[in-house]
């Protein structure tokens, strides 16, 4: 096996042979905290959901739904896409791990897809959200998470599919895939053949990657020009990524099967089917329906909007009342300070300026006006000492 063997010493290598020489060194963890290891697959598909939930909201006005009622649906369905993922992977895939052990194992597309769909017209129920338009939003944002999410399964170096005889151009292994069963018969048949071919695998991530990219690119322009009604967009996406999934499901080692059928494979196909159908009865039935309408052009929609902008006005008009008082409640304790600061300020002004007018003038050389007076006095002073000799002096005179 030449430098493949080499791999098993090693941990984390993935080569592509026939495209260049070199190995590309992944480890599973991305980094620690705490002791705890938190790994690229998680990442990746948390990058993808996030994502998804960016597009669906700049787009979701386009679909006539108001973005905090989406928000709610959205954040419902994808906790119950991840528990869905999680148990179809438990239940049907690897029954011997822990449900709760998350860092074990991992999630079934088919699985998280069901669950979250249930929940979502609950949720749509719950919020008046219109569901055939929210649907279709969900189309496109699963087609945005699923194609980034499948770069996990490269880093984890699972979800490929069977061993090749070595030709294919864009065939890969690492230093998991050459411990595969599969592989190492494949690889010891071509060993004896003596033509120094390795067995690499199917990029089955890569493919069904591209598939969900390009419906979604599709779609996406699908759903601005030729949208004919309400729900159309989703029927479409299971079509499309039932099709893909069904082909390559066909290509993988690690299916679940019943009896010689594949589970997955069965599911993509009567999915794919179903779609089809009724994509053509709606389509027939839909458009030739006079009057017919998109839920984004309808006076439902615009009611429901109207009632919107409503709420948030009062919502915002209620704030901004709560903030002037606030700000009163913080600005009146000071004006008044400052009023009894002032009032005390002229009070005492005042005060001073009438004490300064009631004290008497002192003059240093005194007028005769001022003598006269102090005359009068002396004599009054001397009349109420002695009023008999005031009298006496009165008789002499006469």
């Amino acid at each position: 096996m030449g430098a493949l063997v080499n791999l098993a010493a090693e941990s984390g290598k993935i080569e592509f042979p026939n495209l260049w020489n070199g190995s590309l060194a992944i480890d599973r963890v991305a980094f620690s905290i705490f002791g705890i290891d938190v790994y690229w697959y998680g990442i990746i598909i948390a990058v993808g959901v996030i994502l998804a939930y960016i597009y669906a909201m700049k787009r979701s006005k386009q679909f006539g739904l108001i973005s905090d009622y989406v928000f709610d649906v959205v954040f419902v369905a994808i906790i119950a896409g991840f528990i869905g993922a999680r148990a179809y992977y438990c239940i049907f895939i690897d029954t011997d791990i822990n449900f709760f052990d998350l860092r074990n194992g991992g999630l079934a597309i088919y699985g998280g897809v069901i669950l979250a769909a249930i929940a979502a017209a609950i949720m749509c129920v719950v919020r008046k959200v219109n569901l055939p338009a929210l649907f279709d939003l969900g189309g496109l944002g699963l087609l945005i998470g699923q194609s980034i999410g499948r770069w996990g399964n490269f880093v984890n170096q699972e979800a490929y599919g069977a061993p090749t005889a070595g030709t294919l151009p864009w065939g890969m292994t690492g230093t998991a895939i050459i411990q595969d069963p599969q592989v190492v018969a494949k690889q010891a048949e071509l060993d004896q053949q003596g033509n120094g071919i390795y067995a690499l695998v199917h990029p089955c991530f890569l493919y069904e990657s591209l598939w969900c990219i390009l419906g979604f690119v599709f779609l996406h322009f699908y759903s601005k020009k030729l949208k004919t009604f309400d729900g159309e967009i989703f029927l479409l996406y299971v079509l499309w990524y039932g099709a893909g999934r069904a082909w390559i499901e066909g290509l993988r080692t690690d299916s679940l099967y019943v009896g010689d059928i594949r589970v997955s494979q069965l599911v993509a196909i009567v999915s794919a089917a179903i779609a089809l159908v009724l994509f053509v009865i709606f389509k027939i039935t839909k458009t030739k329906k006079k009057g017919y309408v998109l839920y984004k052009d309808s006076q439902r929609c615009a009611d429901a909007w109207e009632q919107y902008n409503t709420k948030m006005m009062v919502l915002e008009e209620k704030e901004k009342a709560k903030k002037a008082m606030k700000e009163a409640e913080n600005v009146s304790p000071s004006i008044l300070a400052e009023d009894a600061d002032d009032v005390e300020l002229e009070d005492n002004e005042l005060k001073q300026a009438a004490e300064s007018q009631s004290e008497p003038v002192a003059d240093e050389s005194p007028s005769e006006e001022t003598e006269e007076s102090s005359d009068s006095e002396d004599l009054d002073e001397q009349q109420r000492d002695d009023p008999h000799d005031i009298a006496a002096d009165s008789d002499e005179e006469e």
